[in-house]
């Protein structure tokens, strides 16, 4: 028992260790966003401001159009992930149910396409959308962005429907659906939590891109996303830290509170093919 017990201990005191550690980069943050400019060079560093800069992020926003950013970024990535929800759905479906000649490489031929580095699509992707008269257009990153975004979820979706009786679709069809109405109305509503899952990545994915952004809106500030957004706040030869990090803050809480709301969808996303 007394083993067990100190097994138990150096097991919280790990977990503990381990999430201040991934914990402490954001706590950091918070501090420097609050923190006046000349407080942060300071020796030794103040692990919380003495008097907190709390109208930080209201100045910021009035100075900075940073809801114009957040709002083309989540322009871009709700169109990009409505796309690749649509195209991951049917392919991975398609894998799922039906044996065709070549299925399993063409499976692996799209997980291969994930490994591909976003800067190796860049040229080619930069001249078709020149020809398409789409740079600078938020249309650019949307089809960039779900270039991205398809093949890992292709992927992820053909796993979880591989955990789905076929005879569920069976009985429907045995009711009169075809077998896209069988999809539609009852795999669908059974892997909603995997849906979910799925295009809260793909999300995260669009959220989080700079270099597309950066090389197919340079020159149309209209349509800047936040990350690019931010990296302008930097100064040639001076950079306002405090600002920058309320910034980042500002961009990073919509992404915070659709992980607080779809947490039950990932959890079940994470569990539901060990249960069936």
């Amino acid at each position: 028992m007394k083993r067990r017990s100190l097994r138990s201990i150096g097991l919280y005191a790990l977990v503990i260790a381990t999430c201040a550690i991934l914990v402490f980069p954001i706590y950091w943050l918070v501090v420097t966003a609050l923190s006046e400019p000349s407080q942060l060079r300071q020796l030794p560093p103040s692990f919380w401001p003495a008097e907190p800069r709390w109208g930080v992020f209201g100045q910021i926003m009035a100075e900075r159009p940073i809801l114009l950013w957040l709002g083309n970024s989540a322009l871009a990535a709700i169109g990009a992930v409505a796309i690749s929800m649509v195209v991951s759905v049917l392919a991975g479906y398609s894998l799922s149910r039906f044996r065709v000649r070549g299925g399993q490489s063409l499976g692996l031929f799209i997980l291969t396409a994930k490994m591909l580095p976003a800067t190796l699509l860049v040229i080619p992707l930069f001249g078709i959308f020149r020809n398409l008269e789409l740079i600078g257009s938020l249309w650019s990153i949307i089809l960039a962005h779900a270039t991205l975004i398809i093949p890992f979820t292709t992927w992820m979706l053909k796993g979880y429907f591989d955990t789905i009786p076929r005879e569920l679709e069976q009985a429907a069809m045995v009711d009169g659906c075809s077998p896209l109405g069988a999809l539609v109305r009852v795999i669908l509503p059974v892997s909603a939590p995997g849906l979910a899952a799925t295009a809260l990545y793909g999300f995260v994915l669009s959220w989080s891109d700079y270099a597309y952004a950066r090389t197919f809106l340079t020159n149309a500030q209209g349509n800047w996303t936040a990350n690019l957004g931010i990296t302008t706040m930097k100064g040639e030869y001076i950079s306002n830290w405090s600002d920058i990090s309320a910034a980042s803050i500002l961009v990073a809480l919509p992404i915070l509170l659709i992980y607080l709301f779809l947490e039950r969808y990932l959890v079940g996303g994470l569990t539901a093919g060990a249960e069936k």
